[in-house]
């Protein structure tokens, strides 16, 4: 693990959040990215001091960060998927009002049958105040997280009026011409230029720009895009995370060591706002896992990367729609596939930033179980660490402990139990659930007589029934768990035992009184 004594750049935290608000805004990766280099040029271009540039920068990363504050309410709207709404809105977020209506509902809920659509339009025709309330809620959610950031009073304020238009008929206070920070006629005009270049070409995001011109944005921004926007978007080159990076107005802000910890919480937050059900999960698991690392043998440096994995473990979540998170019945296959994608999404989001990368590793093993039956790589055995073994075992913990749609929260004993159950099944070792149960304050049962070679009590039952000539299938039986996790456990002892063989492993057994009644 890494050196938790180290500072970054407070940018490549806010470049991570970025990747992670276009997963929620249904956006491919690095549309903030381009939106943000040209934003630049287009401040450059109308001879905006470094100051403001520095805004410009930060507030073309940071918009979008409140996009997971009404998701779940989206989501019901949408029929179960916010991501897809949002995606299918977004050329029309600083259309005229009656031109962003009429397209939002032609595409509502639009994969629903008919009845069921309409349904929905009569809702949303009869919630006049709707769109000012869903896009207040994302100013005031991405100012405030922008504080939590260390962001400069410019930059928060600037978010607090993200969805301000030049005609006055934005959202949430309805400032007119110059009244809107600059940063925001700025980025609002070079996103839609983005968006509309990448979904449509070049002659359609100019048409755009004049068309809304003098309505939506700023003239002088509209003209900038209009003229030099194509050949600015040509020169990002192939990678914009590392373009974006180098670009960033002196003075390079810097985020130090002891503020990290501080800074991830706010990412945290953004990600556990994506669900009602998720509120303080990511903080309550990284407060059991830094709990637990001491009890699990885990040094102190290595409990400080395993707590700051554990606030940005479930970055990746925003990328799945709420009404899968939020949903109160069992998922279908493809839902359940949308599930078992979040960790990757989290690592994804995370190894692109250097300042995060030390952490993408253990965050997208959180799901992953010692048996391989877990997601999304089915990482098994030797191929988990300790760190991410701790972590999966305090997520679990934890989310056992908390209310979800298809279930009330367990108490912490009935908890405790399932995860003890889990430690027979295999899915587990007794390590690191015995370390989060002692830090959750519910000490598990009674550590047995350590074993040879360090043998789980469940391999040791495998050991003695093959040791004894069952067979897999018998074996699955007889312990009521499937003939996959026997091999498994066979797997391990093997290794353990420093065998080969059936026959080995059978006279490991007798040489260490393991088939002694």
């Amino acid at each position: 693990m890494t050196n938790p004594a180290r500072s970054g750049r407070l940018a490549e935290l806010t470049i991570a959040l970025s990747l992670a608000s276009d997963l929620g805004t249904g956006q491919p990766m690095e549309d903030g990215l381009r939106t943000c280099w040209l934003s630049l040029a287009a401040s450059e271009e109308l001879g905006l001091d470094a100051a403001t540039r520095s805004c410009v920068y930060y507030v073309a990363l940071l918009r979008f960060v409140g996009c997971t504050s009404d998701a779940s309410e989206t989501a019901v709207l949408a029929g179960g998927d916010d991501v897809a709404l949002n995606a299918a809105m977004a050329p029309m977020l600083m259309a005229q009002p009656g031109e962003s209506m009429r397209y939002f509902v032609r595409h509502l809920a639009e994969d629903l049958p008919l009845r069921r659509r309409v349904g929905r339009v009569v809702r949303a025709m009869a919630d006049p105040g709707m769109e000012h309330r869903s896009l207040s809620g994302h100013c005031e959610v991405a100012a405030r997280l922008a504080t939590r950031l260390g962001m400069a009073e410019a930059v928060c304020r600037a978010l607090a009026h993200g969805y301000e238009r030049w005609d006055g008929k934005g959202h949430p206070a309805g400032l007119a011409g110059e009244e809107v920070p600059v940063a925001i006629r700025v980025v609002a005009a070079a996103r839609d230029a983005e968006l509309w270049s990448r979904q449509a070409g070049w002659p359609a995001a100019a048409e755009v720009l004049a068309h809304r011109r003098g309505h939506a944005y700023d003239p002088a921004v509209a003209d900038a895009l209009v003229a030099n926007g194509e050949r600015w978007l040509g020169e990002i080159g192939d990678d914009p995370g590392a373009g974006v990076l180098e670009a960033e107005p002196a003075p390079v802000l810097m985020i130090d060591a002891d503020e990290l910890d501080g800074a991830l919480a706010a990412v945290a937050d953004f990600a556990d706002l994506k669900s009602p059900f998720l509120r303080r999960h990511s903080t309550g698991v990284a407060s059991l896992a830094v709990a637990a690392a001491g009890a699990a043998g885990l040094s102190d440096a290595e409990a400080t990367t395993l707590g700051r994995a554990a606030l940005v473990h479930d970055v990746g979540r925003v990328g799945v729609a709420s009404g899968i998170w939020d949903r109160p019945g069992p998922l279908s296959a493809e839902q359940w596939e949308r599930v078992r994608l979040h960790p990757y999404l989290s690592e994804r989001v995370l190894h692109r930033c250097a300042l995060l990368a030390p952490f993408a590793d253990l965050a997208a093993r959180h799901h992953e179980r010692a048996d391989g039956s877990g997601y999304h790589r089915g990482a098994a055995g030797g191929q988990l660490a300790l760190g991410a073994r701790v972590l999966a075992a305090a997520d679990a913990y934890h989310a056992m402990t908390e209310d979800r749609p298809h279930r009330p929260a367990l108490t912490p004993a009935d908890a405790a139990s399932q995860l003890l159950e889990q430690v027979d099944a295999g899915r587990f070792e007794r390590i690191e659930v015995d370390a989060v149960l002692d830090a959750a304050g519910q000490a598990s049962r009674p550590a047995r007589v350590a074993r040879p070679a360090g043998l789980t009590e469940r391999e040791v039952e495998v050991l003695r029934l093959i040791a004894r000539g069952h067979a897999n299938k018998a074996v699955a039986a007889t312990l009521g768990i499937s003939p996959k996790t026997v091999g498994h456990h066979i797997e391990h002892i093997y290794a353990k035992a420093g065998v080969t063989t059936r026959a080995g492993a059978t006279l490991f057994a007798m040489e260490h009184g393991f088939l002694s009644p």
